[in-house]
């Protein structure tokens, strides 16, 4: 994976069937609404995590999979928005949001 800091958003690219597998999204028939793309809502702290997933739930979304420890030491889940295009909610180590909520890399 590669990550690209553009000045507020970051930029992510993974292989599309990793990126499918973790958001348990299945390999064939592809979804429809899944490209390889999914948006992340990058949160400050395991507590917000759980906390967005219950407003995007409570907002119409679809719960794809629990907020979860990762592999790589942080903390995770996927809803699908009322059009079914997949989002990550997540805290990683080496990814700050800082007070104006923007996402900042390590150095």
């Amino acid at each position: 994976m590669a990550f690209f800091d553009t000045g507020g958003p970051v930029i992510a690219l993974f292989p599309w069937d990793q990126l499918a597998q973790d958001a348990t999204l299945p390999d064939h028939p592809r979804p429809r609404t899944f490209r390889g793309v999914t948006l992340a809502w990058n949160c400050a702290s395991r507590e917000e995590v759980d906390t967005v997933l219950d407003f995007a739930i409570a907002k119409g979304a679809s719960l794809l999979k629990p907020a979860h420890e990762t592999s790589y030491g942080g903390y995770s889940g996927y809803f699908a928005d009322p059009d079914n295009h997949p989002w990550e909610v997540v805290v990683a180590p080496g990814i700050e949001v800082g007070e104006d909520r923007r996402v900042h890399l390590a150095d």
